[in-house]
């Protein structure tokens, strides 16, 4: 139970709430300052009490010794001093006794001898040493007195005399004990206020909470575009309120993509689907002959194997952006595979009049496969988007950290300024009048950029319109195994 309550949890397992926590530590604090206070101010006066008393028990013995060595044959003088000193209080608080050297007594206070008997005071205090502490002794019926002896003596060099004083303090000892149960009143009572306090405080404090709580609950997939930073927030809410605002921002730009790549992937599925679908009820209104359902057939089964190149491609897309993903990276000479890469496109470049160039080298770690699935996906577009008698050239570059980089750049028509932030995009095209035959289905770039981003690297694009595009492949310093 003590380690729930330590962890800030209720007895039954539940923690408790905020509101609870800060009213319990109000009133534990409140009440720990009521009680240091109390118990200080409860020293303070039971000192003050007890030096007073002391104080007043040695100056009555100083003057009982002042008696005796002045009159010391006067027994009246003595007797009128304690019967005076006695009757000058009103509640006959203070008793004071003198005894010879056989502790017969001269003189004392009448009815002294009924409530402190001699044998009960302390050892006297030396002839010229001042009173010793006051000693407290309780008779029988609850009373409470303090008690001082002091050794004094008659004349100069006269007989030894012991003076006994007796203060009643039972009225200090009534004002303690009024003071003890208003102490614990005091004690009750701010303790109640202070967690009435608390509670309040508590709850005003976490108002902004509860405001932030109530417009968060109000936030749906259809209102992402709402915020709670515009509010004056506390201080200590801005950051959180802020950080919110930031989570809705990118939440919202996730579904704006995840819509767009929905309608996008539905467009792309939709149109070769509707063709073939078309084609079919075309080939069966009427009879045809066996190569005409062959010519249907060839244009499906080709449409249908773009799709399924598209959909191993976004199935690649959704793996490489799990974190869990991982690659199997080796040591690459990285001239050698962008040769392999170059040889087999450099058919379909002279077809197209395009000059293909590797210049440079570099030692690249990363998976052999994806690198040069990479480099195929940048000269593919490379080679479409640069015109006969145009130039593409892989430039090979090792950083001094270890890195490397792979630049592809060409002398094509280039990218507008506008659609740089997105050429990253899938199914992004910088022209949308371009169609899956004439510009394939706008995941090159896109596949690119996860293939980087699975070695720790990032990809990068600059065009300046109409001269070229570069893009570079920037790999991180690396350890790897050489490859086999």
């Amino acid at each position: 139970m003590s380690s729930n309550r330590a962890n800030g949890n209720s007895p039954g397992g539940r923690p408790w709430s905020i509101t609870t926590r800060l009213t319990v530590l109000f009133a534990a604090s409140g009440f720990t300052l009521l009680l240091a206070s109390g118990v200080f101010l409860y020293w303070v006066l039971e000192r003050q009490l007890d030096r007073e008393d002391a104080q007043f028990l040695a100056d009555k013995v100083y003057v009982l010794r002042a008696v005796l060595r002045d009159r010391p044959n006067d027994k009246e003088a003595v007797e009128e001093e304690t019967n005076l000193e006695g009757a000058a209080r009103q509640f006959n608080h203070y008793y004071a006794r003198v005894l010879d050297g056989q502790n017969r007594v001269i003189a004392e206070t009448p009815g002294m001898d009924q409530l402190v008997a001699v044998a009960v005071f302390p050892e006297p205090a030396s002839l010229n040493a001042p009173p010793g502490r006051p000693v407290n002794y309780q008779t029988h019926d609850g009373k409470t007195f303090s008690l001082v002896a002091a050794s004094a003596q008659a004349g100069v060099n006269g007989p030894p005399r012991l003076v006994q004083v007796a203060l009643d303090a039972s009225s200090e000892e009534a004002v303690l004990t009024t003071y003890r149960r208003s102490m614990a009143l005091m004690l009750v009572l701010g303790l109640a206020v202070a967690t009435l306090a608390g509670r309040t405080i508590a709850k005003r404090g976490l108002a902004p909470i509860e405001d932030i709580t109530r417009a968060a609950s109000g936030i749906t997939a259809a209102r992402l575009n709402s915020r709670v930073g515009n509010e004056e927030w506390p201080r200590e809410l801005t950051h959180l309120a802020a950080a919110f605002d930031e989570m809705l921002a990118r939440l919202e730009d996730s579904f704006r993509r995840l819509s767009q790549f929905c309608a996008d992937i539905a467009h792309e599925l939709r149109t070769p689907v509707t063709n073939f679908l078309t084609e079919s009820q075309v080939m069966l209104s009427r009879t045809r002959s066996s190569e005409e359902y062959r010519t249907v057939l060839e244009s499906g089964a080709e449409e249908f194997t773009r799709l399924a190149k598209m959909i191993d491609t976004l199935l690649f897309l959704a793996r490489a952006e799990n974190a869990q993903s991982r690659v199997e990276k080796v040591a690459l000479d990285a001239r050698k595979e962008v040769e392999t890469v170059l040889e087999f496109h450099r058919v379909a470049a002279e077809e197209s009049g395009v000059t293909l160039q590797c210049e440079g080298s570099a030692a690249i770690c990363a998976d052999v496969v994806l690198f040069q699935r990479a480099i195929s996906n940048l000269l593919t577009n490379a080679v479409r988007h640069t015109p006969c008698g145009g130039r593409v050239a892989v430039t090979l570059t090792q950083a001094s950290d270890g890195g490397s980089q792979v630049t592809v750049s060409d002398t094509g028509q280039g990218i507008a300024a506008e659609h740089l932030p997105h050429v990253f995009d899938r199914f992004y095209r910088s022209d949308p009048s371009r169609t899956q035959k004439t510009g394939g289905f706008g995941l090159g770039l896109a596949l690119v950029k996860s293939i980087m981003t699975l070695h720790g690297g990032k990809a990068t694009v600059s065009s300046d319109y109409g001269k070229g595009t570069i893009v570079t492949l920037s790999f991180p310093p690396g350890k790897a195994p050489a490859q086999s």
